[in-house]
């Protein structure tokens, strides 16, 4: 069953990039990450979803609740956590949390503590004294104490030390468990690997690629990578993209027949060749390139 439908959701901003008929869905119980540099249109999607702005056309629904007509219902069931912190400075952790809690009229108190040691958070202090990070980790409390169906994260590693990005990882994997559909936005693909079930590749407000981490990287493609006995004046293999030429060294991705990769390169003076499986951040650049090429 789709926990998450997106359907033809577009959004134009005149000069500034939104998104453009962007379609997809999510399971219940999928971790999916949203790709793309800065600007992509990743915190559009995200705000048309919560209903902060609305589309020019297309609709989205979650677990069957339409997103723009039955925008306070979605928020009882989503968490979200924003790229952006900004809290009442004045209030200490817990009031913060209690505060958020009667929203949702249930008694958030256990979950939100749990939460606080897993994370290392002070309840007592107040907002005003905490750095970025802490702040980011209030954040996070906020969005899973009332136990949503679906977790909708914006950068929410922003701020937070490596040890403390892996026990929220962790997090993440315990709230799958439960069955916990997350929908996790991010520009460092490393983060996107560890957790996530499948990806979305979006640049220019377009979706490129919706589809498994691990098909992305095993099918069609190849991390090449050359070594000459010279430098090469020049290097032009069909099928391939993202080239790196270092001295007499050329790495590359390659998506077509591997023999006609051999044929290609019967004729060229070469001292090694290591065939690999991609990265992530490969099939990332393969796509926004193909995508330039265009």
């Amino acid at each position: 069953m789709s926990m998450i439908n997106v359907e033809h959701l577009s959004k134009n901003y005149g000069h500034s990039r939104g998104i453009e008929d962007i379609s997809f869905s999510v399971k219940t119980g999928e971790i999916i990450g949203l790709i793309g540099p800065n600007g992509a249109g990743k915190s559009t999607l995200i705000r048309l979803l919560l209903s902060f702005i609305y589309p020019d056309s297309g609709e989205a629904q979650i677990d069957g609740i339409d997103c723009l007509r039955e925008a306070k219902r979605i928020k009882e069931i989503v968490g979200y956590v924003p790229s952006e912190i900004n809290f009442y400075e004045d209030m200490t952790v817990a009031e913060l949390l209690r505060y958020s809690a009667r929203f949702y009229k249930k008694d958030c108190g256990q979950r939100a503590a749990e939460l606080a040691q897993l994370l290392e958070l002070d309840l007592t202090k107040k907002m005003t004294a905490l750095s970025y990070g802490n702040k980011k980790k209030v954040a996070i409390v906020q969005a899973l104490q009332h136990q949503p169906k679906v977790l909708i994260l914006d950068e929410p590693t922003g701020g937070l030390d490596p040890l403390m990005q892996n026990n929220f990882f962790a997090l993440l994997e315990q709230e799958k468990e439960k069955g916990t559909t997350i929908l996790f936005s991010s520009h460092i693909l490393s983060e996107v690997q560890k957790v996530c079930d499948r990806i979305a590749i979006i640049r220019e407000g377009k979706l490129l690629k919706f589809e498994r981490i691990d098909a992305l990287q095993e099918s069609h493609f190849k991390q090449i990578e050359l070594e000459f006995f010279d430098q090469p004046d020049s290097f032009n293999i069909p099928n391939s993209s993202n080239h790196q030429i270092v001295g007499n060294h050329v790495t590359f991705l390659f998506s077509g027949n591997i023999n006609d990769l051999i044929d290609s390169l019967h004729h060229e003076a070469i001292k090694d060749i290591s065939i690999l499986d991609p990265s992530l951040d490969d099939v990332f650049l393969h796509y926004y390139e193909r995508a330039e090429a265009k």
